[in-house]
């Protein structure tokens, strides 16, 4: 998924106003810096996904490459969404 910074600071902002009014997290510390890293976390995730989606689309390749014309009876589509999700698995993220 691609978010804007727009989108992602607007996120950060909902996540961090719903934990404080539930009294889930006390502010101890700058506001800004709560938020900044909020947002951090938020693109870190981001990133990672848009990396298992680039390594997930090598590796059909790879496969369809080596089946030959026998790759013409693969569902790609779900073939791709095994390798994201053994990709997500190996790699303890959550889709």
């Amino acid at each position: 998924m691609h978010l804007k910074e727009e989108q992602i600071h607007r996120l950060g902002e909902k996540i961090l106003n719903d934990l404080a009014a539930r009294g889930e997290i006390v502010l101890k510390a700058e506001r800004g810096a709560l938020l900044s890293a909020i947002k951090g976390a938020i693109s870190a995730d981001l990133q990672g996904e848009a990396t298992l989606e680039r390594d997930a689309e090598r590796i059909l390749e790879e496969n369809l490459k080596a089946l030959g014309k026998g790759a013409a009876a693969i569902d790609r589509h779900k073939m791709l969404r095994m390798i994201k999700e053994k990709l997500a698995r190996d790699r303890k993220i959550v889709l």
